[in-house]
């Protein structure tokens, strides 16, 4: 997959989607930022739980969306394999084929 058009197609129609539904694209964005918002747990580690949850959920998008917040934080190769693991543990083979496309993702994401 190459992970950056992938991505730019998704915003692409997501921003078509939200011209019609702007209500719902708004408080969206409202709910995402309320949630990653550093509390007890930090933005990083909440990005860390999303991906896991989209890898759970299968969701190719998400994946791309958490990996890049993950990269824009900070985190690291190790620090993602760890969290893959644990995703692939609790999910099972689906996991670790998602898992899979997480890594390539953060790979073509990080390559400068």
């Amino acid at each position: 997959m190459d992970w950056k058009n992938f991505m730019s197609e998704t915003e692409q129609n997501l921003g078509r989607l939200s011209k019609e539904v702007p209500q719902i694209a708004k408080s969206f964005g409202a709910m995402g930022q309320a949630a990653k918002t550093s509390g007890a747990l930090s933005e990083k580690t909440k990005e860390f739980i999303a991906l896991g949850i989209a890898i759970a959920t299968r969701c190719d998008s998400c994946i791309g969306f958490h990996i890049r917040s993950l990269i824009r934080l900070g985190a690291t190769r190790e620090e993602l394999c760890e969290a893959l693991a644990m995703a692939t543990y609790m999910g099972g083979g689906p996991s670790y084929a998602f898992s899979a496309k997480a890594l390539q993702a953060f790979d073509e994401f990080s390559a400068k």
